[in-house]
């Protein structure tokens, strides 16, 4: 009468991994951004290397959370 939905421990590691890839995204965009303030403070300019580092952080994860996502395609 009732069905149980079994999860398979795939899924269930995949979930863990974005939700991981989450966290480490928001970790080194906003290092990245404490650096690049720290930076501009001692160079002097103004939002330059804060905006960029930033933007090199977030876009960097990007890159690796793809190429990992390519190669979990490859495994299936």
């Amino acid at each position: 009468m009732f069905t149980t939905h079994k999860t398979h421990p795939n899924n269930i590691g995949s979930i863990l991994m974005l939700s991981a890839w989450g966290f480490t995204m928001v970790i080194a965009s906003f290092l990245f951004l404490y650096v690049g303030h720290l930076l501009d403070g001692i160079l002097g300019t103004a939002p330059n290397f804060m905006l960029g580092l930033f933007l090199m952080g977030f876009f960097l994860c990007i890159m690796r959370l793809y190429q990992e996502a390519c190669a979990k395609k490859k495994d299936v």
